[in-house]
């Protein structure tokens, strides 16, 4: 790791004898590449971050189990657990990152690097950097006996499609009574964020010369019809405007990509364009998919033009934990923040419809997820470690219900 600071500095910060060992733990898990994409030329493993997680929670008293998504042997899904009982506490990381973008960044993405307050590296903040933390600080209960289990799960291609997740919850595990995931939060708890789904509409016409548009069927055009159809769809979602705590209290549909044609003078048998929509609470994907399609498909009117559909991604629920659960009072008491709503998805749903009462809650912001230099600023890590240190002493040393 690459240093421009003084480690005795960074170890009075945190103020534990062993901030260099968790610096280093961090780098570790930086340095091994586990990108998730749909596009297979970035995808690689997450075994590696898997394998080397599980080497460091053994030794620690954990059981670790290594579970690969169906059909993907080298997509990992770690359940650690110590202690036993029908309560618990999980806490709860995604082993991979999203790809980078290379010749853009200031430093090596595959190295930790220190600079100006903060800790630079691909992953580092969305979530490399909490994985750490959360070994870091079941390290220091080694020697304490468990009233309730300690769980960390590590889970595989949540950029891509939440497959090990919805592994784990085919299986119904991990079993416990709360969980924290750690994604970027900014320190602040979250009880509740949208859902998400993600389709492909293709229209088809019939290609054809130019200079005789009655001869062949604009792909493009019956787009265009669609389009207009789907953006007073939209309209009509922003009205359903109830009131709450996201930044936009409404479902969302964005255009986000457009293909069509391949020269000026051919009539083009084919466009498509992808959408992602974003819903609070009270509504359900499925049935929003459905009407969304319907609102496309009753769009196009130009002759000889089909429409086709593609789901791009499956997608999740919205997520809500009860604002009277203990463990979002727990979660506000730690750290001080009311818990609120964000408008990105997560896998907390995933782990609500296992039993757990979920909360999403990690060091990083979200602003510096996702983008070159991605970091985690160094005075978060403090308090983090306080937070995870009070969660576990709650919920598995103690006897707290």
């Amino acid at each position: 790791m690459r240093r421009q600071g003084n480690c005795a500095i960074i170890r009075a910060m945190l103020k534990s004898p062993s901030a260099s060992q968790l610096l280093t733990m961090m780098d570790g898990l930086v340095r091994l590449p586990s990108m998730s994409s749909e596009n297979l030329e970035f995808d690689v493993s997450n075994a590696a971050v898997i394998q080397r997680l599980a080497e460091w929670l053994e030794p620690l008293g954990f059981a670790c189990e290594i579970i690969p998504n169906p059909g993907e042997p080298d997509k990992l899904n770690l359940i650690a657990v110590r202690g036993s009982g029908p309560g618990g506490l999980v806490l709860s990381g995604h082993a991979d990152t999203v790809p980078y973008d290379e010749g853009h960044w200031r430093s090596d993405p595959f190295r930790l690097d220190e600079r100006d307050g903060r800790l630079h590296g691909l992953g580092i903040c969305d979530m490399k950097g909490f994985l750490a933390m959360a070994v870091a600080a079941a390290a220091e209960f080694q020697n304490q006996k468990f009233q309730q289990p300690l769980i960390i799960v590590a889970t595989a291609d949540e950029e891509s499609g939440m497959d090990g997740i919805r592994a784990l919850r085919n299986l119904g595990r991990p079993k416990a009574r709360f969980a924290v995931i750690g994604e970027p939060t900014g320190m602040r708890p979250i009880r509740t964020h949208k859902g998400i789904l993600m389709d492909a509409i293709t229209v088809s016409g019939k290609a054809g010369h130019s200079s005789r548009p009655d001869l062949g069927a604009n792909a493009i055009e019956g787009m265009h019809e669609a389009i207009a159809r789907i953006m007073a769809f939209r309209q009509r979602l922003a009205t359903n405007d109830e009131g709450g705590a996201f930044a936009i209290n409404h479902p969302t549909l964005n255009l986000g990509c457009i293909h069509g044609g391949d020269s000026a003078n051919r009539i083009p048998s084919r466009c498509q364009m992808q959408i992602d929509l974003r819903f609070p609470p009270g509504y359900q994907p499925q049935a929003l998919r459905e009407q969304l399609r319907a609102e496309f498909a009753a769009g196009l009117s130009t002759a000889g033009c089909s429409i086709e559909f593609e789901t791009l991604f499956d997608g999740v629920p919205a997520f809500e934990t009860p604002a009277n659960s203990p463990l979002v009072a727990a979660c506000e008491r730690l750290t001080g923040h009311s818990a609120g709503a964000v408008d990105f998805a997560t896998e907390g749903d995933f782990f609500s419809q296992m039993g757990m009462d979920t909360i999403i809650l990690g060091p990083g912001g979200i602003e510096q997820a996702h983008q070159p230099d991605e970091y985690l600023a160094l005075d978060r890590i403090a308090p983090m470690m306080e937070v995870l240190r009070g969660l576990i002493s709650q919920y598995c040393v103690q006897t707290a219900a």
